[in-house]
């Protein structure tokens, strides 16, 4: 996975999710775009492909772009529109782009034996699935198109892109409003908003 981060103005939002659509198909990468103002840290988006992946695996997923239904697992919404309020937004803003490859091993819809391992134990345990079915052997050609997709994306978000590590940096009431992170469930737990997230992320794979 590679993630680019830094504060770009986006005048023109579908042009550029057009335009990161293109990259994802010539570097055979999914590629998601997000608000970082909504992103707790890189684990938040590290779960949500996981899940995404075990979703398209299982034919489960409800969206059928690959980068929605990582989107929808950020956000921890079946909802489409609701979803899409934490991607990338229009104006100056930080953003997060996540280009992840697209090898079937991980993305493929047909059932295999670790997926049916997953099914008899969904506790939201926290496991990497990057490799799934794929082959160790074409790792540094996957890697290599990742850099090389993410390159390109940054190229995408224009001239005036200035690259700087934004994630983790979220906007606290933006993201309490959004997940439903009320003061009384802080005051219950002392966990933090991090972990809550978290809990939001994998709830939408257990609704599921």
């Amino acid at each position: 996975m590679e993630l680019v981060e830094g504060v770009a103005e986006i005048e023109n939002v579908d042009r550029l999710i057009e335009r990161l659509g293109e990259i994802g198909a010539t570097h055979g990468c999914v590629i998601t775009a997000f608000d970082a103002r909504y992103l707790v840290g890189r684990t938040h988006v590290e779960r949500a492909v996981e899940l995404a992946k075990r979703a398209v695996r299982r034919g489960e997923n409800v969206a059928d772009d690959r980068a929605i239904e990582v989107l929808l697992y950020a956000a921890g919404r079946r909802q489409i529109d609701r979803a899409i309020e934490i991607g990338v937004p229009a104006g100056e803003e930080p953003v997060v782009v996540c280009v992840e490859h697209g090898e079937d091993g991980d993305w493929s819809e047909r059932a295999n034996a670790g997926d049916d391992a997953e099914k008899r134990d969904d506790r939201g345990d926290a496991r990497s699935e990057d490799g799934d079915g794929g082959n160790d052997g074409d790792g540094g050609d996957i890697e290599r198109r990742e850099r090389a997709a993410a390159e390109a994306v940054r190229g995408a978000l224009g001239p005036e892109f200035e690259p700087t590590a934004v994630l983790g940096a979220y906007d606290e009431a933006l993201v309490r409003e959004f997940y439903a992170i009320s003061e009384a469930e802080l005051r219950a737990t002392d966990v933090g908003i991090t972990a809550l997230v978290g809990e939001r992320v994998a709830l939408l794979d257990v609704e599921k």
